[in-house]
């Protein structure tokens, strides 16, 4: 009778125990996407460069991972979390805005990244929660997102200017759309609609270098920064050489609030990377201290 009870009781508490929760297939997702996403951490991105923008500035022909355009999807219970940065030509962005927004995908953003580039593409910045499969058919519903990319012919860094670069920044890049890229999280926790946002999500300083040559790189990048670091932010990219492009939301739920300040520039590809480290020093974050840069081999320009 004893171990009767004792069976009955342990069978009860299988019954009553939460199953497992199953894992996204995120197969099913790269085929709704019609490409195959990485997984960054805990989150599922996809990098949707728009190579036929041809985008130019300064007379340099901007690699497509220079200009951006992604979208990451983090498992969030049954569904996903989704945050993105859509590029889009200016002619496009308000038939994809209505797409997007009858399908239930929220705006968060709409604005530029750049200066003086052409033709000016337009960053929308979206957010979804639901069934991570028809949020990417939403998506590539309402904007150009080719099924197939071809490889960027685009020169890489030296190994040497690369390697100088990862030990400035004390992180390491990854190649994406004929640029190098670098995720820089921040020293404290992120959190996007209650959850946990990791990098690849957005939530991180993003830093992009596309080699041009003879030691010299073409430079994007957005810094998420607090309300009170943005002032000693840009004075310390201003004094750099950097220019300043943009000041802007990008998340409508993120705790700690954080504002995104774009810059541009050319130059020595190292010495970018210094100037860079000085404003990621700003932001307080995780990485070790790098001794002043010397001067310039070659003046920093964005004109």
């Amino acid at each position: 009778m004893r171990n009767a009870l004792i069976t009955l009781a342990l069978f009860g508490s299988l019954l009553c125990a939460p199953a497992a929760l199953a894992e996204i297939d995120w197969s099913r997702v790269d085929a709704a996407m019609g490409r195959d996403g990485v997984m960054i951490g805990t989150a599922h991105r996809y990098e949707l460069p728009r190579r036929d923008l041809r985008t130019r500035l300064d007379g340099v022909e901007l690699a497509p991972g220079l200009v951006g355009g992604w979208v990451a999807f983090q498992q969030i219970g049954r569904y996903a979390m989704m945050r993105g940065d859509l590029v889009v030509a200016e002619v496009e962005a308000p038939r994809a805005v209505t797409r997007l927004l009858a399908q239930g995908v929220r705006i968060s953003g709409v604005h530029h990244h750049l200066l003086r580039a052409r033709p000016e593409g337009a960053h929308l910045h979206v957010a979804g929660y639901g069934d991570p499969v028809e949020l990417a058919q939403a998506l590539r519903g309402a904007v150009p997102i080719k099924a197939a990319d071809l490889a960027d012919p685009s020169p890489d860094l030296t190994p040497p200017e690369l390697a100088q670069i990862e030990a400035s920044l004390g992180a390491k890049a990854r190649m994406t759309s004929g640029a190098r890229q670098f995720l820089i999280p921040r020293a404290e926790e992120v959190r996007a609609s209650g959850a946990p946002a990791p990098a690849a999500l957005g939530a991180a300083s993003a830093l992009n270098f596309q080699a041009l040559g003879d030691g010299k790189a073409a430079i994007t990048a957005e810094f998420a920064a607090l309300a009170s670091e943005v002032k000693p932010l840009v004075e310390t990219l201003h004094a750099g050489g950097l220019e300043v492009a943009g000041l802007c939301d990008h998340m409508q739920d993120d705790q700690p609030r954080l504002t995104f300040v774009h810059v541009f520039a050319q130059g020595d590809a190292v010495q970018l990377a210094y100037a860079l480290k000085r404003g990621l020093d700003v932001l307080g974050g995780d990485s070790a201290l790098i001794p002043p840069a010397p001067a310039p081999a070659r003046a920093l320009s964005w004109r």
